[in-house]
């Protein structure tokens, strides 16, 4: 760790990557101060835990002196954001987080794992099959697994795994994240266009992982996956001295509600989406020393990433799940994996619109044909958020005509979802709750719980 930046302040603390980010940086010894308008769960009591939880909840311009060695600064803060304008107006070191993470990362083989999907998974499963064979690396993951206690782990290794976002990388600076790491290694998992507040048509989001791909060093690698058409035109052009390499769903079978690879190895991740992840996984782990054996010795014990595809409870004719699904791409894959897991049962998906694609009316179009797995389909979202943010009001008729499916049930108070779902039948039948919100609160586990039982 660079010895010169040892009183540090980070300006919106309470994200999943900041406030981990946080508690790397203090364990290496540094002086780490915070501050965020709003923090929740996981990140209040990670923050607590090891005494990083601000003293006051705001923007405090008191919080930046002279004293500071450096600002680190979350996308979540803006331009205005008092701590940072004072941050400037004192000519203090400002980094982005991926600036910072790059700087930490000089001497290391930096790989980065990007795509509009399966990202979080692939890093996950890099993590835990390194860490099965107790090699040495560093990693930023935008979700927990098992195995790790935090996000963020920073340290002397020879090698850094980093989940590769798309969105801006801070109020500063409108260019993605993947972009600032210099990778050795990156794997483009597939694209689907999203944060249209940022790449307001789907051109000008593709061009972003263009320049990813164009961005691979002489004698660095590109894997990518072959059945996604925009990854395969992006990363297949032939480009001299770097080594591009396609992957593509490996052969699987769904036997006793497993999903079985290479022959005989059962896996806890379900559905091709996430077979292809595996295999994505795989070829990069190749380029950094596991061989194929080693991959499948380990694969068995991934349980998966926090919140993507979780299991919340189960009898022996229902089960029910919760997925950080909140994309038209990640819809239609996660409601095909379980239809693909569970053949025979029914389903009944309910997918929450809640970023700030999902509920511009505009964007809905992109969800034509996504809910054609599920028997039932259930769209929430809350009235109260699209006033708020200003946004141009959706009807039933828009979801219904945007979904291209008439029978789609459409709730807007949450305490009506729940009295609904309470009181269906649910014999020989699965429930998928898909959303990055909270649907307005509700606690998922007692709801499942009241299902099974």
């Amino acid at each position: 760790m660079s010895q010169n930046h040892q009183r540090i302040h980070i300006i919106a603390i309470g994200g999943a990557v900041m406030s981990s980010l946080a508690v790397a940086l203090k364990k290496k010894g540094m002086y780490v101060t915070g501050s965020d308008d709003k923090i929740y769960d996981p990140a209040a009591s990670l923050l607590s835990k090891h005494d990083l939880f601000p003293e006051q909840v705001g923007w405090q311009a008191d919080n930046i002196d002279e004293s500071l060695d450096a600002v680190i600064v979350g996308m979540h803060a803006k331009a205005d954001n008092p701590e940072l304008v004072k941050a400037q107006a004192l000519g203090l070191k400002i980094w982005s987080y991926p600036e910072f993470i790059r700087s930490q990362s000089e001497k290391k083989q930096r790989i980065v794992i990007a795509g509009s999907h399966g990202k979080t998974t692939i890093t996950g499963i890099i993590i835990h099959v390194l860490n099965y064979w107790n090699r040495s690396f560093d990693y930023v993951i935008g979700a927990k697994i098992e195995g790790i206690d935090e996000t963020i782990q920073l340290s002397d290794a020879p090698i850094i795994i980093i989940e590769g976002d798309e969105y801006f990388t801070s109020p500063l600076d409108p260019e993605p994240k993947f972009l600032k790491y210099d990778h050795h290694i990156a794997l483009i998992s597939g694209t689907a266009w999203d944060h249209i507040n940022v790449y307001p048509t789907e051109d000008s989001y593709l061009r972003q992982f263009k320049k990813l791909a164009d961005n691979t060093p002489k004698a660095g690698s590109l894997i990518y996956c072959n059945e996604d058409s925009h990854a395969k035109k992006i990363a297949s052009k032939e480009v001299e001295d770097v080594k591009a390499t396609p992957y593509e769903t490996p052969k699987y079978k769904v036997k006793d509600g497993r999903f079985i690879i290479n022959g005989d190895i059962p896996v806890a991740l379900f559905g091709r989406h996430n077979m292809q992840n595996l295999e994505g996984a795989r070829i990069v782990l190749d380029r950094i020393g596991i061989t194929k054996e080693q991959f499948y010795e380990a694969i068995p014990s991934f349980k998966g990433a926090y919140k993507r595809n979780n299991l919340l409870a189960e009898n022996a004719s229902t089960a029910v799940y919760t997925d950080f699904a909140h994309a038209p791409s990640k819809l239609a894959a996660t409601s095909a994996a379980l239809k693909e897991l569970h053949p025979k049962r029914k389903l009944t998906a309910c997918y929450e619109l809640h970023t700030f694609s999902s509920l511009n009316k505009d964007f809905l179009a992109n969800y034509a044909g996504t809910f054609k797995s599920p028997d039932s389909a259930i769209v929430y979202y809350d009235n109260q958020l699209i006033e708020e943010k200003n946004y141009a009001p959706i009807t039933l008729e828009d979801i219904r005509s945007s979904f291209k499916r008439k029978d789609i049930q459409v709730f807007t108070d949450s305490g009506e979802l729940e009295t609904y779902l309470r009181g269906q039948q649910w014999q020989d039948q699965d429930l998928i709750f898909m959303s990055s919100g909270t649907f307005g609160g509700l606690d998922l586990a007692s709801i499942a719980h009241h299902i099974v039982q």
